[in-house]
């Protein structure tokens, strides 16, 4: 009776020792595994460059990453568990510099006085009031009342006065900033996402009906043309006026 195969005698993936980069595969985990156990450093040296080329083989969108072959060493370490022991171009990382976390972000926690101006106007404010130059200042004060006006017509979706941004503009200073009553700032109208869309709409249909318009016109022309063009026509006009002529002699 011929022997069963047995669950046992299968090789799983799940009884296999763990992939550290997965994107290079198993063949060369167990390379560098091979490597590690080499007894001499000339030959660790050998054969570590042959697989670092079969490493950049089977990843070509590294060599589009600036210093890749540092990127590739620094993977050759990492497979190893840094246990690799070779003379390597490059220093050798550490689990620390692979596995930093990064601080963890710090979030705003400041008040903003007009939350459709936003913290940034504020801060355009702050640098303006500090700026000495009257002149400089001046001009300052003008861009950054363009920047509110903006700001505003993409929160109210409405037009908004030159008087209420200077209103505004004078309370976030403190007092401190105002223009002149007859400066005029930049014009800013609310456009909706589709409204190039529609211009190119209403254009095309212009062009439509002008060019249909002219086709009409044409035609019209080009039938009268072949009228008086066709000599067959010509010949019956004449015989009529002969045959009235001729009868008015008889009586």
């Amino acid at each position: 009776m011929a022997q069963e195969n047995t669950p046992a005698n299968f090789d799983y993936n799940s009884t296999r020792n763990k992939l550290i980069l997965s994107e290079y595969g198993r063949n060369v985990q167990n390379m560098v595994k091979y490597i590690v156990a080499l007894p001499t450093k000339e030959e660790r040296n050998r054969y570590a460059q042959v697989v670092i080329d079969l490493m950049g083989f089977l990843n070509p969108h590294l060599r589009d990453v600036a210093d890749f072959k540092h990127k590739l060493w620094d993977h050759l370490h990492i497979i190893s568990d840094y246990q690799i022991d070779v003379d390597s171009p490059y220093p050798k990382p550490s689990p620390e510099q692979i596995h930093l976390k990064p601080a963890p972000l710090k979030y705003p926690h400041q008040r903003i006085k007009y939350k459709h101006y936003g913290k940034t106007i504020e801060l355009m404010i702050e640098k303006a009031k500090a700026i000495e130059d009257p002149e400089r200042k001046r001009h300052m004060v003008q861009s950054v009342a363009n920047f509110m006006k903006m700001a505003y017509v993409q929160w109210n979706k409405d037009s908004v006065t030159d008087e209420s941004i200077l209103s505004d503009l004078y309370a976030l200073s403190g007092g401190t900033l105002k223009l002149e009553e007859n400066v005029n700032l930049a014009r800013v109208e609310f456009r909706p996402n589709n409204y190039p869309a529609q211009n190119t709409n209403n254009n095309n249909r212009g062009r439509t009906n002008n060019n249909q318009n002219n086709n009409r016109g044409g035609g019209g022309g080009g039938s009268r043309t072949q009228n008086n063009n066709n000599p067959r026509n010509n010949n019956n006009q004449n015989n009529r006026n002969r045959n009235n002529n001729g009868g008015a002699k008889k009586y």
